[in-house]
C-alpha cells in the first residue's frame, strides 16, 4: 500500500467523522456537515473520493450504496500523519514538538504518565543500541 498524501483541514475533518461512524454512506457523511458546516453532497463526496484517492478511505458497494472506512486502524494513520508533520513541516526535527508540549499543551495527569513511560522506553533502546 502506498503512503498516504497530506490532508487539508476540511478533509481531516471528515477522515475523523468517517473514523468514528463507519462504516458510512455519502448520505449520512453529508447529512452531518450539512447540518454542522452547511457543505452539500457533491462537496461531502468529492472530499470522500479524494480520501480514498489519497489512500485514507476505502470504499466497499453494500445493498447497492458506497460505504466508507478507513484504510488503516486510526491510530495507525494518525501515527502516519506526526511522522509526516514532523518530517514535513518540522523538518526532521522533535525538539519544536516537544517545545509546545511542555510550553502549550494542557495534558492530562494520564497523558504524562504515557509520555514519562515513552521516555523511558527510549532511553532502554539507546542504551540497548549502546552495548
Amino acid at each position: 500500500m502506498r503512503k498516504p498524501e497530506q490532508i487539508g483541514r476540511a478533509e481531516l475533518e471528515i477522515l475523523r467523522y468517517v473514523q468514528d461512524h463507519s462504516p458510512t454512506s455519502v448520505r449520512q457523511v453529508s447529512e452531518h456537515f450539512a447540518q454542522t458546516k452547511g457543505h452539500v453532497r457533491t462537496t461531502i463526496l468529492t472530499v470522500l473520493e479524494r480520501l480514498r484517492k489519497k489512500g485514507y478511505l476505502k470504499r466497499r458497494k453494500m445493498e447497492g450504496i458506497f460505504h466508507y472506512s478507513p484504510s488503516t486502524p486510526k491510530a495507525n494513520m494518525l501515527q502516519r500523519m506526526v511522522v509526516d508533520f514532523v518530517e514535513k513541516t518540522l523538518g526532521g526535527s522533535v525538539s519544536p514538538f516537544v517545545t509546545y508540549l511542555v510550553n502549550d499543551a494542557r495534558l492530562s495527569r494520564e497523558e504524562v504518565d504515557d509520555l514519562k513511560r515513552l521516555v523511558r522506553h527510549l532511553e532502554e533502546q539507546k542504551k540497548e543500541g549502546e552495548t
